[in-house]
């Protein structure tokens, strides 16, 4: 994505210790190591980035997580939903490894960060795993852009994905992930949705 030249992926990124000690919880179940420290900033490739609606993964072990995403641009900020899509086996090696394993997916329209700022509070994450609500909360659980961007800074052309939300039952792949973020206030929708290919891992 040639508007971008750098991305970065915010972990751990939850206001709500009780939440985020549940998701670090969540992740220890299937071998993640914690966090050094939190929120923690990984850098990948932004060769991922795409608005792409399927994506192909390197065996079973993978899965989306939507997040609320920034794009710094000449013109100011802009946020947009994405997928954090992650290889949760490799995760067990290295966080920094997994992440750079799989596409990024972000929709294709974008809000201006002013333009819902003075209602932050009201804007609301979902993600759906082949139908099933999977992900839903507000994106105050998450660090603010304002608390992000005073710890990582984002020049124009970088784009950052901001942290997620505990799954519903446990995380889990899917063959097709949907995600969404909602503008309660001037009622409006960003949406997105890819399939997911699996590739056979022949060693």
């Amino acid at each position: 994505m040639k508007d971008f030249q750098e991305l970065v992926i915010a972990g751990w990124t939850g206001r709500d210790e009780a939440a985020l000690k549940k998701h670090i919880r969540e992740l220890e179940e299937i071998g993640v190591k914690p966090p050094k420290t939190t929120p923690i900033f990984y850098r990948v490739s932004a060769d991922l980035l795409t608005f792409s609606s399927a994506i192909q993964v390197s065996g079973p072990d993978t899965s989306g997580e939507v997040e609320f995403v920034l794009l710094s641009k000449p013109d100011g900020l802009w946020v947009t939903v994405g997928s954090d899509h992650t290889d949760r086996k490799a995760e067990t090696i290295g966080v920094s490894l997994s992440k750079q394993l799989c596409s990024k997916v972000i929709a294709s329209e974008a809000w201006r960060y002013d333009d819902v700022k003075p209602h932050w509070e009201k804007l609301v994450l979902r993600s759906w795993t082949d139908g099933a609500l999977y992900q839903e909360g507000p994106v105050t659980a998450m660090r603010s852009p304002e608390d992000l961007l005073s710890r990582y800074k984002l020049p124009p052309g970088w784009a950052m994905f901001c942290g997620t939300l505990a799954a519903k039952g446990g995380i889990r792949p899917g063959k097709v992930f949907r995600m969404e973020l909602e503008d309660r206030v001037r009622k409006r929708k960003l949406t997105h949705e890819y399939r997911i290919s699996v590739l056979p891992v022949e060693g």
